[in-house]
């Protein structure tokens, strides 16, 4: 009599309904590691704010599909549109237009028309600038950026169920 209700004090429910939360359990601990590992270093969908890429991006209730296989720049290339750490405070991205590769010429302000002051990339940097250039804090006040700080690239925009190419 006394080991029953020891049993039942142990297993109110009976021992197969523990083992199936534990197996349970077990499964969705592993189905959230691999999501984290997935988002951190493989795909990540986020939402943007800001004006400085509209019109490719809009300001607000956008989602950019970040491939995380170009981290550190890995295969990025002119034109590509990349989320980068931002250098004043790196727990902050932000999303700009590679315009400028190691070695490059870039114009320093291409919104000023009577500026013709140039600069040359660096190695291992980048020029990035915003789509809106009047809205973009960007290259031309952080100057080049480290590829170190690019956390992937974009490959996509989407608004709602409305994924386009960037």
């Amino acid at each position: 009599m006394h080991f029953v209700h020891l049993y039942r004090s142990v297993y109110p429910f009976g021992k197969s309904a523990y083992i199936l939360m534990l197996k349970t359990a077990s499964y969705a601990v592993r189905v959230g590691c691999c999501v984290h590992v997935f988002h951190r270093s493989i795909y990540e969908v986020t939402e943007t704010s800001g004006e400085s890429m509209m019109p490719t991006i809009n300001y607000k209730d956008d989602y950019v599909h970040v491939n995380k296989f170009n981290k550190l720049g890995r295969r990025c290339q002119f034109g590509d549109i990349v989320v980068v750490a931002k250098p004043t405070d790196p727990s902050q991205r932000v999303c700009k237009r590679i315009t400028g590769m190691p070695r490059d010429f870039v114009l320093i302000d291409p919104s000023d028309p009577h500026s013709h002051d140039m600069i040359q990339v660096p190695d291992g940097h980048i020029w990035v600038t915003g789509d809106n250039l009047s809205h973009s804090i960007d290259s031309r006040t952080y100057g080049p950026l480290p590829m170190a700080l690019i956390k992937g690239r974009v490959v996509a925009a989407s608004l709602g169920f409305s994924v386009r190419k960037v």
